[in-house]
């Protein structure tokens, strides 16, 4: 059996190592246009930051790691022609000096082609300064340009766009952020939320500009600064934290079916050309709540599709379930995740909502060094919960987790509010701040309803 998949990112590479545990003979071929391989793009602000202390320690294995397992990994690589009926790809080197090109063969195609950094039409973006961060080699430039700045305007307020802001800070830049919209993580959080994290990025001496579009770069040859309606901003660098845009070209001339978002996939991860499997962000989802395909641009949701994939390229049946898009991010002492719907996201989806909400510490009152915790949960009108938001200086993610498995199973912050929680003074309060939330919904439930 030959497999080949295009794409060297998370989902790519853990398809191959999947296949490979399940089939010891299968033939696999992985193709990437990029220099390296097996590392994570969401750990490069984090070397910017100096937590990380390069770049080279974010590359987790080498391709001759995976020719050890008998996976050939052929990088710098790009192609640009897939036939689905004659089962073949074509591709060509990327630093050959000729234009020939090269044919493969493959009873399995994957395609986890990623996303590609989404740069808006506007006047300035081919200025030397302006950068979009997508690859290790991105991670590089933008560390050595930003060592000869002092000011630089990060456009976009998600998650790439505030953890590279903070370590350009980090590097001792002076950061402006930018977002067209209203707040800060849109996607994640709701405005009381977001106005949290906004104030503690604020108090590292990060400017927050919310609700205005940059109209134009400025500069002859290099970023000089950039234009609002009514303000100039100087600064020696820019960067595009614009979102990423699910790359489907390649499904496209495979003859793979589009969706809304992006490739469209069966649970099984099958594209409409049943010998052709698509994963990671190229691919759109079910959203667990509101039944509609999304987007789920998260390395851990690729790992999962590439299992399923894999499981069934080899004939072990696996279904991919439908997404809640849980996330967490930690930004200087500062740690925030979601899970579900926001309650913006689940009005827009027409769904009525009620928030419990509650404000306490992450140990007992009395034990050192306990901090503040706010948890934000999104309840139905009969009380199951579609959502929840968390921030605290410590222990976000594990109940981010726990959240994600209440809803997964459909829990009701009635049931929630009676659940039993472990308890000890220097890891958590008597009553965990995620049950003083579902009690408050339980009460405000109550209160809808007379």
């Amino acid at each position: 059996m030959k497999i080949v998949i295009i794409g060297g990112g998370a989902g790519g590479l853990s398809t191959a190592s999947n296949i490979r545990k399940l089939d010891k003979e299968a033939k696999i071929t992985v193709i990437t246009r990029d220099e390296n391989i097996a590392y994570s793009p969401c750990a490069i602000p984090y070397v910017l930051s100096g937590q990380v202390d390069q770049f080279q320690d974010i590359i987790m294995h080498q391709p001759e790691d995976y020719l050890e397992r008998d996976i050939k990994i052929i990088t710098r690589a790009e192609v640009f022609e897939v036939s689905n009926t004659e089962n073949t790809l074509k591709y060509r080197l990327l630093e050959s000096d000729s234009d020939s090109s090269q044919e493969l063969d493959y009873d399995y195609l994957v395609i986890a082609t990623g996303g590609a950094p989404f740069t808006p039409l506007i006047e300035g973006t081919g200025l030397e300064g302006v950068f979009k961060i997508r690859t290790i080699g991105d991670g590089e430039t933008i560390k050595k340009w930003a060592e000869r700045s002092q000011k630089v305007v990060v456009v976009g307020a998600g998650l790439i766009g505030l953890e590279m802001a903070y370590g350009l800070k980090k590097m001792g830049l002076d950061v402006t952020v930018n977002e067209m919209l209203p707040q800060i993580v849109p996607r994640s959080l709701d405005p009381s939320m977001a106005r949290i994290v906004q104030k503690y990025l604020e108090s590292l001496g990060i400017k927050v500009i919310l609700g205005r579009a940059m109209e134009k770069i400025t500069g002859q040859t290099q970023v000089e600064g950039v234009v609002y309606e009514d303000e100039v901003l100087s600064a020696n660098m820019i960067i595009m934290a614009t979102g990423v845009r699910p790359e489907t070209k390649l499904a496209k001339i495979a003859g793979c079916e589009l969706g809304r978002w992006a490739v469209k996939v069966n649970e099984q991860m099958q594209t409409s050309v049943p010998n052709i499997y698509a994963v990671g962000d190229c691919v759109e989802v079910t959203d667990a709540i509101t039944g509609q395909p999304t987007q789920s641009p998260l390395g851990s949701t690729a790992v999962r599709q590439a299992k399923i994939a894999a499981r069934n390229i080899v004939g072990k049946t696996s279904n991919f379930k439908p997404v809640l898009n849980a996330m967490v991010s930690k930004i200087g002492e500062l740690e925030f995740g979601s899970v579900g719907l926001t309650e913006s996201t689940a009005v827009h989806n027409g769904l009525e909502v009620i928030c419990g909400k509650s404000r306490a510490l992450t140990k007992a009152r009395y034990y050192p060094g306990a901090k503040r915790i706010d948890v934000l949960m999104v309840c139905d009108l009969k009380g199951r919960i579609v959502g929840c938001q968390i921030i605290a200086k410590e222990r976000v993610a594990e109940r981010v987790d726990t959240m994600a498995l209440a809803i997964a199973k459909n829990v009701t912050c009635q049931e929630l509010a009676s659940t039993e929680f472990s308890y000890a003074p220097p890891v958590s309060m008597v009553i965990d701040p995620i049950i003083l939330a579902a009690e408050n919904a339980c009460e405000k439930l109550k209160n809808s309803r007379h």
